[in-house]
């Protein structure tokens, strides 16, 4: 076993909380194909990173911002197969709630719909598309969540599973700890640790230390 010590949890939304990955391919595709883009290569560019950016990438011609409520208003009407992950329920239900935050790449409006569609209820406060200047791979979304929490960048571990994600954390200053429910080993390089998924996760308040104790089985 693994161990170690933070005092704050930062977590990625699509992939570590809940699985969206049916309705995210879906959408993507149908945008793609409206737009004479290679569906394949939209989901790719999609997967971790802000949809705008995304957008900006795939038709820097488009109106950004339009494109954007197109796809936010496909991923919305879209909840099929939207779950809860396995392991999040009883994590998060061990965390006192100042002490945890999201830190997702989808608005909020996206974000919000998608919690409730997997019976998660979200912190008071969290950090959304909509709320950065910059998207992962930038480390701007987990120092802003950090900042939330009140912590150092460096006293939380980020909980992520894609490599853009993984990077920002990384950047950020947090301690990585990717899931590998999306992407493979050799994407998520910039990951301190690698779990098979948050069942492996156990966390334990140490008093003594005024800080929790983290042990995972590595994958």
């Amino acid at each position: 076993m693994t161990e170690l010590i933070c005092r704050g949890f930062l977590f990625d939304m699509d992939g570590i909380l809940i699985s969206s990955l049916g309705s995210v391919e879906r959408c993507w595709r149908t945008w793609a194909l409206e737009h004479d883009v290679d569906p394949e290569l939209a989901i790719r560019t999609a997967h971790g990173c802000r949809a705008i950016e995304t957008i900006r990438k795939l038709r820097p011609d488009l109106d950004d911002q339009a494109e954007l409520r197109r796809i936010e208003d496909l991923e919305v009407a879209d909840q099929e197969g939207v779950t809860i992950l396995p392991g999040v329920a009883s994590l998060l239900g061990s965390l006192p709630a100042d002490r945890w935050t999201i830190v997702t790449s989808a608005t909020e409006r996206l974000a919000r719909v998608r919690l409730r569609a997997a019976g998660i209820q979200p912190p008071e406060r969290f950090i959304t598309a909509d709320q950065v200047t910059e998207g992962k791979p930038h480390p701007e979304p987990y120092l802003r969540g950090a900042a939330l929490l009140g912590l150092d960048p460096a006293e939380c571990v980020v909980f992520e599973d894609a490599g853009s994600g993984a990077i920002a954390g990384r950047a950020a200053g947090a301690t990585v700890v990717a899931t590998l429910f999306s992407h493979t080993p050799e994407q998520l390089h910039a990951a301190h640790h690698l779990v098979r998924d948050l069942t492996c996760v156990q966390v334990q308040w140490r008093p003594e230390a005024s800080a929790f104790q983290l042990r995972f089985q590595p994958a």
